[in-house]
């Protein structure tokens, strides 16, 4: 996982920080520790890109899941734009989830 922060948080921790406060409606984990968030880029003018993807296609939350973590992420000060892209390439399996995600769901 990413390495603790020396001096203040960069907006790329704070982004990270906002993904951890979304959680998946039918795991009661983040989506963050859960594994669904592949990448996470911040541009030299503060201009947010996250790469992630859903448990499955067929997700309930397909819909809203997205535009949730687009509405966090443009509320933090500084971003001034963001980009949410969904991908299915790699595909989510458990074995992505953090270990702190594994306990949390008693799966190690």
């Amino acid at each position: 996982m990413d390495a603790p922060a020396e001096g203040p948080p960069t907006l790329r921790d704070q982004v990270i920080d906002a993904l951890r406060s979304i959680y998946d409606p039918e795991i009661p984990v983040n989506i963050y520790e859960l594994g669904l968030v592949y990448e996470v880029g911040v541009s030299d003018s503060n201009a947010v890109q996250v790469r992630m993807t859903l448990t499955s296609p067929a997700c309930p939350v397909a819909g809203s899941l997205p535009p949730e973590v687009e509405e966090k992420i443009r509320a933090l000060p500084g971003v001034t734009e963001c980009a949410v892209e969904v991908v299915w390439d790699p595909p989510w399996n458990p074995g992505m989830m953090t270990e702190a995600a594994r306990l949390e769901l008693n799966l190690t």
